[in-house]
């Protein structure tokens, strides 16, 4: 057995693991119940499933110009992927779009009635003549 067959084995077992997070993390956007778990079942899974993925199709190609752009594409799926969880999640959490019951522990609670209060400011340049602003005060 040469090490051709042996990596050719190894991009299998990364593939096939890679496909089936991929499709786990399919069924749980459709079978999960809110925002929050939903969004888990999109991060977690789904970028492990990707690098498994690119890590077979790395073992498998075995070229430079290939290597490097799998790991391109891995370090912006890394880079991109947590940020807009983060940012669904909020948009989320102020939209009221989670279950409460489902919160072992509500961190932002706290900070949500003062981001509710600031919501509700008048928009900086609002006086007479002036063009509104898309910003709230103090931002």
């Amino acid at each position: 057995m040469g090490l051709d067959v042996i990596l050719d084995v190894a991009a299998a077992v990364c593939l096939a693991g890679g496909a089936l997070l991929s499709v786990s993390a399919g069924v749980a956007l459709l079978r999960f119940p809110d925002l929050l778990s939903r969004m888990h079942a999109a991060t977690k899974p789904q970028v492990l499933g990707l690098l498994l993925v690119l890590l077979g199709c790395a073992l498998r190609l075995r070229t430079a110009v290939d290597i490097t752009t799998l790991v391109l594409i891995a370090v912006f799926q890394l880079a991109t992927s947590p940020v807009a969880a983060h940012m669904i999640g909020r948009a989320g959490y102020r939209d009221r779009r989670m279950r409460a019951d489902l919160l072992v522990v509500d961190e932002l609670a706290a900070n949500a009635d003062r981001v509710g209060r600031q919501d509700e400011e008048p928009y900086a340049g609002s006086g007479p003549g002036e063009q509104r602003s898309r910003r709230p005060r103090g931002q």
